[in-house]
């Protein structure tokens, strides 16, 4: 099942969608003036992969995550069939700062999915991730691993304790898109973009505050609001009873639409018709209560957003736009992101700049070389120091 259909570049510039960098230049290059490069959103419930050639599109394309974590074959292929890339940003999950594949062993892979070492491969998170990073390595894409909110210079520390989930690699390849779309409309410079980005996506709902055109704060999926899929930050007390029982499983279940993981949400018209199911009203009301208080949260850390943008593929769905405009009518307009596919093209776009493209403001302003440290580097509490990855 795919999305949307491969878009190829038209030799017609004047028939392009430009793309502008809202820091002066034009990103309608001419073929091969500038790198070629891709982005990829590894997705509960899809992987979507977005290419650009010297800031033009080149391919969108999406493929189901289950299907493609039995055989990562669909996704070398899409890439091969447009290569040599200059540059990739990979599937990243929890995030390394800036690890290139030649520097990818088992560590950093365990880092990326973060599974314990008594729990089975099959049974954690999006099965197959290592299979298909190894795939993708194997077939020699010039890849790079980004980094996790956790990782930035520009979170302070502070908001880092006790936290792993600040908002994955992919969500700060969707912030990032924000703070385009944001420049773009407003015809303003990266360093006055001010917003909240509600990531509604598939399986789960996480939230980041940019102030500055930086990302300042976060709530991951796993951290965070309910999700349509999955339940979001644990009650300690939940975590605590549910005991040996807790696994990978758990944090990828109970959520506000589809608490057993038994629907399939990337089935086209299958959330409008959860939209108008009854049984259906208070999963959607959870969903929406739990967005608009991480919206008012955030508000802490980024006092005046300018909007509030909504990115995932929920924000799609009938109605629910107008339902958090409404709750959060107080704080900022609420606007759907300039993409459904935000996070693959955001992760295209930081591509480009790693590459010297025209995003390289985009990628200095987000202060992205200087990541550093680990997803378990601010655990302070009881028990953190014997976590064993596997």
């Amino acid at each position: 099942m795919r999305a949307a259909p491969v878009r190829v570049q038209r030799r017609d510039p004047g028939r392009r969608r430009r793309l502008r960098d809202r820091q002066g230049a034009h990103l309608s290059r001419t073929r091969g003036r500038g790198p070629r490069v891709a982005g990829i959103d590894p997705g509960t419930v899809s992987f979507e992969i977005c290419a650009l050639d010297g800031g033009l599109p080149l391919l969108e394309e999406s493929f189901p995550s289950e299907k493609l974590g039995a055989d990562p074959t669909p996704l070398v292929d899409a890439l091969r069939a447009y290569a040599p890339f200059d540059l990739v940003l990979g599937p990243a999950g929890y995030g390394l700062p800036l690890v290139p594949a030649a520097d990818v062993g088992e560590r950093e892979l365990a880092l990326m999915v973060l599974k314990r070492v008594d729990e089975p491969e099959a049974r954690a998170g999006i099965a197959g991730m290592r299979s298909i990073v190894r795939a993708m390595i194997g077939a020699g894409t010039p890849l790079v691993f980004g980094p996790g909110a956790i990782h930035l210079p520009t979170v302070p520390d502070h908001r880092k304790w006790n936290r792993i989930d600040l908002g994955t690699a992919d969500k700060v390849a969707s912030a990032a898109h924000g703070i385009v779309d944001q420049a773009e409309r407003l015809g303003i410079p990266y360093e006055e973009t001010r917003f909240v980005l509600l990531e509604l996506g598939g399986g789960f709902s996480a939230a980041l505050a940019v102030d500055s055109g930086q990302i300042v704060d976060g709530f991951g999926g796993s951290a965070g609001p309910i999700g349509a899929r999955a339940c979001g930050a644990l009650d300690a007390e939940a975590a605590y009873l549910i005991g040996g029982a807790l696994s990978k499983r758990t944090v990828f279940s109970g959520g506000a639409l589809d608490p057993d993981g038994d629907l399939d949400l990337g089935v086209p018209g299958a959330l409008e018709r959860l939209r108008a199911e009854p049984s259906a009203r208070d999963g959607w009301l959870a969903l929406e209560e739990g967005a608009v208080k991480a919206v008012l949260a955030l508000t802490a850390s980024v006092p005046a957003p300018r909007e509030v943008l909504v990115a995932g593929r929920l924000a799609s769905t009938p109605g629910l736009l107008d339902a958090l405009a409404e709750r959060l009518g107080s704080v900022a307009p609420v606007r759907p992101a300039l993409a459904v596919k935000s996070a693959a093209r955001g992760a295209a776009l930081l591509a480009d700049g790693l590459e010297g493209g025209s995003y390289a403001p985009l990628v200095a302003r987000l202060r992205l070389r200087e990541a550093r440290g680990g997803v378990l580097d601010h655990l302070r509490m009881y028990g953190a120091e014997r976590i064993e990855l596997g």
